[in-house]
């Protein structure tokens, strides 16, 4: 009886929004007196025992929360229309970059409204395309993906990851290409490990953790090891590689050389940008393995080697990125080569391919993809459709035969083939889709920040716009972990076009934009950068005249989420709706959980004084003050999310929803069997997708927009 009441009232008050939030009553959150103790300063934390996220109070608040909001999302008129279209823009074939392993092509493929995508397999170019993995067979919601892939040199095995209701840990298997039947050992607690073959097939090193004895969603991840599986055996059986019990907190990445000579180890701490690179001989029986570069001084990413010559791509001494070469017979930096130097433009990945090196390199936010001599001397520049992205490159040291993605905001990704003897790049996959670009035009524009700094940011929107104040805007933003948002392709987006709306993207310090040093203006003390460039981007498109505050969104996700969540505390007068996506919110426990503690690097320690002053000063959830008009907020998360607890968002909202002062709603929507993004199965990806668009569509008056349908 109290759901129908909630929803009747709903439904009565969408005629008069800005009454709803007066007149609705938010579920009962209580409150605890529960204190800590911060260098001296007091602070409460009354929603703590949200962190239990499977005690009955919790999973009966979280149901009362959905109620409500689905409740509402429900009520909106256009929500309907927005889910048909998201499933025609979403049903086209999607491919993607194919791997070449032993005469074989293995490749993914999406029909369209597939969960998941598939594993295909064909007999050399012209063979016909096989299903291998169908990981929609897993499971009858979908939620079942494939997310980690490793194909043996001869192309005779596959090792794949399966990663359930949106869950980090992956349980690992292997699979024979040519029977398509599994072998029978099953691998465990494997998270943020890859495979990487011996040259005989006969087996492969991979990372785990132990088997965790608390609550495998929030406990936190260390003491991750190294390990080789041999095929045909029990996991019980896999030789110990290398571990290290004095760093607890190291993680392990391997890699063996196309020559099978060297396991390399890319040594991690966290998401610092920084690591080590060690390498074992694998043809000397018990060989030690050697630290090559051990100080974690800058970021060290091996390309590919000829003999005892490395190839790695660094950050040290050059910001950059830089193509160097060690001979670790003599590994002495004075003894280190520059192949391909530092330039303007940021190197992203070096591929070693027919004997070349295939540089992917950002100028301006947009990608310039190269072809290198192996002493570095440039010897084509492979031309690109149109302003957009090279999101992937895959080849190998001896096929001259290369394939890469490219994309754009209103480019569907499509697969190119490009020889690199004769210079010739064709298509290999494109997709077709229900979606006329032409009306569109994709613009780069730059603004000053707070500081002064000069900020890029793209806009899409229809080709003749008026600057007349009156356009709404969806600003998506990010800014941190060195990671760059390039023009990209998202059939949501498209629906937003549509509708009359604005996208743009601001790339923002924090990112990998214009390399590290743009990377470490963003974070640690630095943070506050961050948000000072995405307001600026919000007040350029103001005084811009593309929009007004009142229909002016923006949008972030994970390291967004703690974006979208800092501003809208700080500004709140600014926007006129916010979309917080499984955010980092609590920025004083946030370390507490799973892998959270890796952040350190990135954002810094409430357990450092000084760490402390700066995170207390803008973490979203201490930063809500009491009866302040905060813009209408949607926070979603997922119940599965192993990575961002959801705990961040259920302390958000009960937070911000005691606080609103305005007749604006708070509202949180909890997604279940899901995790922090990936694998998300392609129904559920529509239906969030559907439920924003129609927040937003309600929240910035968008019906009365000729253009809607």
């Amino acid at each position: 009886m109290k759901q129908r009441m909630i929803g009747w009232l709903v439904v009565a008050l969408l005629q008069t929004p800005t009454l709803w939030a007066q007149q609705i009553s938010y579920p009962e959150t209580p409150r605890v007196p529960v204190v800590d103790h911060y260098h001296g300063v007091l602070v409460p934390d009354p929603y703590r025992w949200l962190e239990d996220l499977d005690s009955e109070q919790t999973r009966r608040w979280i149901e009362a929360q959905n109620t409500l909001t689905f409740a509402y999302l429900d009520s909106i008129p256009q929500r309907a229309w927005i889910r048909q279209r998201l499933r025609e823009l979403w049903n086209y074939p999607r491919y993607g970059v194919p791997q070449k392993e032993g005469g074989r092509y293995f490749f993914f493929k999406n029909d369209g409204l597939q969960d998941q995508s598939v594993l295909y397999v064909q007999e050399g170019r012209d063979g016909a395309p096989r299903v291998l993995i169908d990981p929609n067979t897993f499971s009858e919601d979908g939620t079942i993906a494939l997310a980690t892939l490793a194909i043996s040199p001869d192309g005779r095995y596959v090792v794949y990851g399966l990663s359930e209701a949106g869950s980090d840990w992956r349980t690992f298997r292997i699979r024979e290409v040519e029977t398509g039947k599994d072998l029978p050992e099953t691998l465990r607690w494997i998270k943020f490990s890859g495979a990487a073959w011996l040259p005989d097939n006969s087996g492969f090193f991979y990372s785990r953790y132990p088997e965790p004895t608390d609550d495998t969603l929030a406990a936190a991840n260390r003491n991750q090891k190294l390990y080789f599986h041999r095929l045909g055996t029990d996991q019980s059986q896999d030789v110990l590689i290398y571990e290290r019990p004095d760093d607890p907190e190291l993680g392990f990445s391997a890699e063996v050389t196309r020559d099978g000579q060297y396991l390399i180890l890319t040594v991690w701490k966290g998401t610092d940008t920084r690591n080590r690179l060690y390498y074992k001989d694998l043809n000397q029986p018990d060989a030690p393995v050697v630290r090559l570069l051990d100080d974690f001084d800058a970021r060290y990413e091996f390309v590919g080697n000829t003999g005892t010559t490395f190839f790695l791509l660094t950050n040290l001494e050059a910001p950059n990125g830089r193509l160097i070469a060690i001979d670790i017979t003599r590994p002495e930096r004075a003894n280190w080569r520059t192949i391909i130097p530092e330039s303007k433009a940021v190197i992203q990945s070096v591929t070693l391919a027919g004997g070349r090196f295939v540089v992917r390199a950002l100028e301006d936010v947009k990608t310039r993809l190269t072809v290198h001599a192996l002493d570095g001397t440039l010897l084509d520049t492979i031309a690109l459709p149109t302003l957009g992205s090279v999101s992937s490159v895959s080849g190998r040291p001896d096929d001259s035969e290369l394939f890469f993605s490219f994309t754009s905001f209103t480019y569907p990704t499509t697969i190119f083939r490009h020889d690199l003897e004769t210079g010739r790049t064709t298509v290999f996959h494109a997709p077709e889709i229900d979606f006329d670009p032409d009306p569109y035009e994709v613009r780069q524009v730059f603004y000053q920040s707070k500081d002064g700094t000069r900020i890029p940011m793209f806009l899409v929107h229809r080709k003749g716009l008026v600057r007349d104040g009156t356009h709404p805007v969806y600003l998506y933003g990010y800014g941190g972990f060195n990671i760059s948002l390039t023009p990209s392709f998202n059939p949501s987006n498209l629906v937003w076009l549509e509708l009359g709306g604005i996208y743009a993207v601001a790339n923002l310090r924090g990112g990998g934009e214009y390399g590290e040093a743009w990377h470490r203006a963003g974070m640690l003390e630095n943070k506050q950068n961050v948000f000072d460039d995405f307001i600026a981007a919000a007040e350029y498109l103001i005084r811009e005249g593309y929009t007004s505050p009142h229909r002016l969104a923006i949008g972030g996700a994970s390291n967004g989420g703690l974006l979208t969540g800092a501003v809208l505390t700080q500004r709140p007068e600014l926007f006129g709706a916010v979309i917080v996506q499984v955010g980092v919110l609590d920025m004083l426990r946030y370390h507490r959980f799973t892998i959270g503690w890796a952040w350190v690097p990135e954002y810094g320690s409430p357990e450092n004084p000084e760490h402390f002053r700066f995170l207390y000063a803008y973490s979203p959830l201490h930063n809500v003050r009491l009866h302040r008009c905060y813009p209408p907020t949607l926070i979603m998360t997922a119940d599965h999310d192993d990575r961002v607890v959801p705990a961040h968002s259920y302390k958000f909202a009960a937070t911000l929803q005691r606080a609103q002062g305005c007749a604006r709603p708070i509202l949180l929507r909890v997604e279940t069997r899901a995790g922090h993004g990936g694998g998300i199965p392609t129904r559920k990806r529509i239906e969030m997708e559907a439920d924003k668009w129609a927040f937003l569509v309600r929240m910035l008056d968008l019906s009365r927009i000729e253009t809607m349908r």
